[in-house]
């Protein structure tokens, strides 16, 4: 497989800094999977261009798999020759430096958008044209496709070409466009995706990713099409979805108007700075903070010296800002209130240091399988030695007059649990992480269904 970068930046001769491959020299890359060598088969003051070439091992691909079905498909297949994620990371090891846009030698043309042209080929299009235009155009780049026959086109449908991109940008940006998009046009991975392919992505998607008009499929490629992997790179990427982008108080009005006539919210409130209260803690991270309105009463407690709101919605921020004064004249010493925006799906130093931690009506809007992500991230990995949780129970709601049968309270609610499935929930966290549960009810409680709201103080 073939990957060249071009400029006619002057002196193009420049391009051997910033890939920081000398022009006049053959380098050559091992990788467990075959070679690549870099070279630069045209190189003056006007022109300049290398050329990445990566020979794949297909024997060494499947030797000592001890797989006997399907012998011949492990052998004789597209991966030695179709540039897929066996060419990014080739990419990666040959051009690392390159690709954070670090060059010592010529900083300021690091910095520097200049004419590039990068060729690819052959290039998986599962998707077609179509799907090539969408992911590069969209980023500034001007393209060009040859198809390229491939033996098995007719009895697979693969596609297969020759792809140039041209347009200004600086060189590291090209670099990670082509590291995240080819697999994303081949549509599939060599190695096993797990957690740290997001940092990955992200890291290689800072800056344009977070904009695409595609990013979703991108993601969920990138990722192999593993939901909650995708939905927690997505979660940091930290898109403004529409939901969010409404006002918080209409976003809160269904579930407030319903539980409004027995002051539930004002309760819930209440309970949960009383357990903080008797917790001791005095850093707190409210997670899930919305606008701050369990934030705008611990400021009232002396005993809360920190206090941290996260959350995914920036508009959410801003209004818990505006609730809490803050950085206005009679509002709480900076050092006091931190707004944080970020994911409760993926690990937050920012806030993993905080003595306790309070999940207020948080949980029952996460989809049931990325929960496990929370659970991880709050309760295995930053681990405060108070946890407190909330949720509605699920068994009160037939006292609600106004809320159809089986209806959830609020629209964008993913469950709503009994008591019997919170305990078990509970039980379940408390024996994994090593905390102690005990459960309450909140609200006025019926002989039958129990309280409105259920809350765990989880103690570690």
């Amino acid at each position: 497989m073939f990957l060249s970068i071009a400029t006619t930046h002057q002196p193009a001769t420049d391009l051997g800094y910033l890939l920081h491959k000398h022009p006049e020299r053959l380098h050559d890359i091992e990788l467990t999977f075959g070679k690549a060598w870099v070279f630069y088969p045209d190189a003056d003051q006007t022109r300049c261009e290398a050329v990445l070439v990566l020979d794949v091992d297909p024997v060494g691909l499947v030797r000592g798999k001890g797989q006997a079905d399907g012998l011949l498909d492990q052998y004789v297949n597209d991966r030695p020759y179709a540039a897929s994620s066996f060419l990014s990371v080739a990419l990666n090891k040959a051009f690392r430096t390159a690709m954070t846009g670090v060059c010592n030698a010529r900083p300021e043309l690091a910095d520097s958008p200049i004419p590039l042209e990068a060729v690819v080929t052959p290039l998986p299009l599962r998707g077609g044209e179509k799907l090539l235009r969408e992911l590069f155009e969209p980023l500034g780049w001007g393209v060009r496709v040859e198809p390229v026959e491939a033996a098995d086109t007719a009895s697979t449908g693969r596609l297969y070409a020759r792809v140039a991109l041209t347009g200004m940008s600086r060189l590291s940006t090209l670099l990670n466009h082509l590291y995240v998009l080819i697999p994303v046009l081949d549509d599939a991975k060599h190695y096993f995706v797990g957690e740290d392919e997001i940092d990955k992505l992200l890291r290689r998607g800072e800056g344009w990713l977070d904009q695409h008009p595609a990013k979703e499929l991108i993601v969920r490629r990138y990722l192999r099409h593993r939901g909650m992997l995708a939905r927690a790179a997505l979660d940091r990427l930290v898109p403004e979805t529409q939901q969010e982008a409404i006002e918080p108080e209409a976003r809160a009005a269904p579930e407030d108007a319903l539980e409004a006539p027995i002051r539930l919210n004002d309760e819930r409130m209440m309970a949960v700075v009383e357990v903080l209260r008797a917790a001791g803690a005095k850093t707190i991270a409210d997670l899930g903070c919305g606008e701050g309105k369990l934030l705008q009463r611990l400021l009232r407690e002396r005993w809360a010296e920190r206090l941290i709101g996260l959350d995914p919605a920036a508009r959410e921020l801003e209004w818990a800002a505006k609730r809490l004064k803050l950085h206005l004249p009679g509002g709480p010493p900076d050092e006091r209130v931190s707004l944080l925006h970020g994911s409760l799906t993926y690990r937050d130093d920012r806030w993993a240091g905080a003595e306790a931690a309070a999940l207020v009506e948080v949980i029952e809007h996460l989809d049931r399988d990325r929960l496990p992500l929370v659970e991880r991230v709050v309760f295995g990995e930053a681990h405060p030695v108070t946890v407190v949780v909330t949720t509605p129970n699920a068994e009160y709601n037939v006292l609600f007059p106004k809320l159809a049968a089986g209806a959830y309270r609020h629209p964008d609610h993913r469950f709503e649990w009994t008591r019997a499935e919170f305990q078990a929930w509970a039980d379940r966290i408390g024996s994994t992480y090593g905390y102690r549960a005990a459960l309450h009810g909140i609200g006025r409680q019926d002989v039958a269904r129990g309280a409105p709201t259920q809350m765990a103080v989880f103690t570690r």
